[in-house]
């Protein structure tokens, strides 16, 4: 996933994803040029984490 796919799930900027990425919140991997790109699984469940913390 993109950075701004991510931030719309997140309802946050995209700058923000990628400061989550470089303090280490959210693992990234780069493409050949250079972009970050984030695993749908690990976004998902991280999602998931943060709805479960709200309703408790």
């Amino acid at each position: 996933m993109t950075p701004g796919e991510v931030a719309k799930l997140f309802r946050v900027d995209p700058r923000t994803v990628t400061r989550w990425a470089k303090a280490g919140k959210l693992t990234s991997i780069r493409t050949i040029g250079g972009m970050r790109r984030f695993s749908r699984r690990e976004v998902m469940q991280l999602i998931n984490a943060s709805r479960t913390d709200r309703v408790t």
